[in-house]
Parts: structure tokens; C-alpha cells; sequence
């Protein structure tokens, strides 16, 4: 039911109790560009109050909330209080200047050929073609799940459904939240429960800050116990976005804990939790050959990625890991393509504990390779590992295969102990890498013809040179 008007006073701030304000985040000292900046309090008007209560018994809410954003969504507010909203179509709340209080969480209906249908979302993510069901885009405001509200995606039957039906990116899976055009957007104490594809995506967005997010894409079907069958279950990628702050998040998924795309600048990553899957992702890059993939100044700091009981999720293959297509185009995206240049630079990777986690840094720039293909010219450079600890499964402790046509200049490594399993000797790989600095007995090579490691590492530095 949705009501509007100040009568309803009491009841609202029996609920929401303090107003909300928008503060922005303490910045460390380090913290080497401008951070985003949280708007100020949103200026809406206090008898502009919108209040729902969920329908019940399995009725449709999209029209309640729909209506109530339209009311209150311009210098107003609006209020969800507890219980589950049922939503059966795509939804697009544009805000301003306005706040939501999200006290129960928005059940999006599980019906897969009905959401399957293209018209039936959003194509706002450009990045391989990805659907949306639920957009957020405006300018200064708050959405505000105070640690009790957010979305069910209700993913376990997508996750089973396609278990026996082909999956592709691009296939129209839909994203669970999407903010595309926001400027001054912030998004806190937020919980994603079961989303059938990515949690999140950032799109073409400036000073946004998600402050407490919490994704959870766990398996509940015992038949597939010990399988990863949440794959693309990213917690979020961001994409053509600068000054944006993911503070405080906790991510259980199959795939990229974060995923940091192209043309995003600007980036803190603080206070981040990683649960299974495949670690934290910048890429992959290059896939568009019209296009320049640019991202630069990120700092990620305060991260610990952790391995979950097989049985529940069976991955945690990386800690941070870089990726790139190589440079020739095969195909065309969202599935293929290749052939895009551009660079990544400016990068900090600080304070880092990893669990058990089968490759603690990687790079490389073979994404989908074929035989043949050129190298890319998409160059990594200037970034920093500081304060590494925790374990790893294998001796392969560091493994940097950069691209011949784009060395790597300024890798720097600084209180870098992440020990291999016992009984093993740690390898530091490094091709064509130029300047590392750091890293206890490191291989370099720089070939014009194939990657080339050796099983077993000298006790010093050693430059291997095949032309």
C-alpha cells in the first residue's frame, strides 16, 4: 500500500529515526587523487514523504513503487517499510535530490523466459551487451537499506537453469542493480541476495559512493555441492565511471569479487571481503578493437580474499589479477573480439591477506588467444603491491606475463610475504617486465616468441633475453 503526505509523520521516523545525511568517507594520506565527493543533503522537501507497505500474499508491487518513486523520487523521500515487494517488470527510478529508505528488500520474480525476452530490460551497461531489470540513474541522492533491506534476485533457479541451457555473456541474464548516468549518487548498507548475474554494475557515472554492500550468490541445491554453478556472479563491474568509492563490501560469488573494466578512474576499493571465486579483476580489457580501455588511479586497500568450504564454493583461484585480449580481433563482442588498445596505470594494491587462494597476483594478456594472434598492445603499467601476507596453494606466487608489443614498466613490490605451501620454493615470474622492484629472486623474460618459465627458480635474479 502506498501512502503520501505528512501525515504519516510518526510512523517514518518511527522507522527511519535520524534523517539521513550524506557524509563523505575519511581519506587515508596515501590516497593519491581527489576523492569522490559525497554530495550534501539532499534538499527534498519534508512533507514530501511517500510511505509503502508491501501488498502481500503474492500481489504484484510494481505499480505501488513505480508510483511512489514518480511522486517522491524529485526532492522527496520515500520509504519502504519491511517485507518483500514483488516486482514482475523492469524498473528505471530516476532520483534527485531525494532519498529512499529501503527497510524491506525488492523480490524480483524468478520467471526466466519472461526476463530472457530483450524487451523485458535495460541495455544501458554497454560492456558485452549486459541486461538490467532494476536502473538507478538521477543526480544527489541516497538509497539507504539500513543493513536491512536490498534485492532478492531469487537466483538459484537461473543458476540451475542454466546448468543444462548455453550461457554466454550478453545472453540477457539480468544485473541485479545497475546505476547508469548518476552524478553524486550514494548507495548504502545494501544487501543483494542471490543474483542471477552480476550484483552490480556502475555505468557512466561520476562521484558515486556505495558505502556497505553485501552480495551473496551461494548455492543452496545440495546435487551441486562442491560445482561452482554461480558463475558471472561478479559483486561489481565498473565501466566508463570516474570517482567512485566501494567502502565496506562483502562478496560470496562464483566469478570476479570486483571487476574494474574500461575507462574507470578514480577508484577507492576499501575495507573489502572476498568469499570463493575468482578474485579481484581489472578487465578484462581490450575486447573492443574501436575502442581505448584507460583505467588509472585506483587504490584498493584493507582487502582479504578468503576460500570458502569446497562444498559450498569450490574456486578462489586469484587475490588481485590483471587481464587483457590480445591484440587481433576474432569475432566480434559480447562473446569474442579482441584487437582493443589503451592502458592501465596508477595502480595501489595495499594491505591484502589472502586465504588459500591458488594464484595470489597474475597478469596476463591472452584473453580468449588463438594461434596467431598479435600481441596486445594495451600496456600496464605503475603498479604497486604493498603489504601482501596470507597463503597460497601453489608456488606460483607471482606471475606477470605482459604483452611484447606493451612491456610493463614500474612494477613495485613492498613487504611482499605470501609464502608458498610447504615444502615448495616460491616463483616470481615476470615477463617482459621492465623495472620491478621488490620481489625476492625474480625471473624476467623478454621474448618476441613464446612465454617461458622454469620449475625451478635460482637463489638470485637471473635476466633471460630470447629475440
Amino acid at each position: 500500500m502506498f501512502k503520501f503526505g505528512g501525515s504519516i509523520l510518526s510512523i517514518v521516523l518511527l522507522f527511519v529515526g535520524a534523517s539521513t545525511t550524506v557524509q563523505a568517507s575519511s581519506t587515508p594520506d596515501w590516497f593519491p587523487f581527489p576523492p569522490a565527493h559525497a554530495p550534501a543533503p539532499p534538499p527534498f522537501d519534508p512533507f514530501k514523504i511517500c510511505t509503502l507497505f508491501p501488498l502481500g500474499h503474492g500481489r504484484d508491487d510494481t505499480d505501488q513503487v513505480l508510483k511512489a518513486i514518480q511522486k517522491c523520487g524529485q526532492s522527496g523521500r520515500t520509504i519502504f517499510l519491511p517485507g518483500e515487494y514483488n516486482i514482475t517488470r523492469k524498473m528505471t527510478w530516476n532520483l534527485e535530490n531525494s532519498v529512499v529508505d529501503l527497510f524491506g528488500f525488492l523480490n524480483f520474480e524468478p520467471n526466466i523466459d519472461f526476463w530472457m525476452q530483450a524487451n523485458n530490460t535495460y541495455r544501458v551497461v554497454f560492456i558485452q551487451s549486459q541486461a538490467s531489470w532494476f536502473v538507478l540513474t538521477g543526480k544527489n541522492f541516497v538509497v539507504d537499506a539500513h543493513k536491512l533491506g536490498g534485492i532478492h534476485g531469487n537466483g538459484q533457479p537461473w543458476w540451475e537453469h542454466f546448468q543444462t541451457v548455453p550461457r554466454a555473456d550478453g545472453d540477457g541474464r539480468p544485473l541485479a542493480l545497475t546505476l547508469f548516468n548518476v552524478t553524486g549518487g550514494t548507495v548504502r548498507n545494501f544487501h543483494i541476495e542471490s543474483p542471477p548475474f552480476w550484483c552490480n554494475a556502475v555505468s557512466q557515472s561520476t562521484n558515486v559512493i556505495y558505502d556497505g554492500m553485501k552480495c551473496n550468490a551461494t548455492n543452496t541445491n545440495a546435487t551441486f555441492a562442491g560445482k561452482n554453478i554461480v558463475p558471472n556472479t561478479d559483486g561489481i563491474d565498473t565501466y566508463r565511471s570516474t570517482n567512485v568509492q566501494l567502502l565496506n563490501w562483502d562478496v560470496t560469488c562464483g566469478d570476479d569479487c570486483l571487476a574494474i573494466k574500461g575507462n574507470s578512474s578514480n577508484i577507492l576499493a576499501k575495507n573489502i571481503v572476498c568469499r570463493g571465486g575468482n578474485g579481484i579483476a581489472f578487465g578484462s580489457l581490450g575486447q573492443y578493437v574501436q575502442f581505448n580501455d584507460i583505467v588509472e588511479n585506483v587504490v584498493m586497500d584493507n582487502l582479504l580474499l578468503t576460500r570458502l568450504d569446497p562444498s559450498v564454493q569450490p574456486n578462489m583461484v586469484s587475490g588481485v589479477y590483471f587481464k587483457s585480449w590480445t591484440g587481433t580481433s576474432n569475432g566480434l563482442p559480447p562473446t569474442a573480439g579482441g584487437g582493443g588498445g589503451g592502458f592501465v596505470k596508477n595502480v595501489t594494491l595495499r594491505n591484502v591477506v589472502l586465504d588459500r587462494v591458488d594464484r595470489p597476483t597474475r597478469l596476463y594478456q591472452t584473453n580468449n588467444a588463438k594461434t596467431g594472434d598479435q600481441p596486445s598492445k594495451l600496456q600496464f603499467s605503475d603498479i604497486t603491491w604493498i603489504n601482501w601476507s596470507g597463503t597460497s596453494t601453489t608456488n606460483r606466487i607471482v606471475d606477470l606475463e605482459c604483452s611484447t608489443a606493451a612491456p610493463c614498466p614500474n612494477m613495485e613490490f613492498q613487504n611482499f610475504n605470501v609464502p608458498a605451501p610447504s615444502g615448495l620454493a616460491p616463483m616470481f615470474i615476470c615477463q617482459n617486465v621492465v623495472n620491478e622492484s621488490g620481489l625476492p629472486g625474480a625471473y624476467f623474460f623478454f621474448s618476441f616468441l613464446i612465454p617461458f618459465w622454469s620449475p625451478q627458480p635460482p637463489l638470485r635474479p637471473i635476466l633471460y633475453l630470447s629475440i
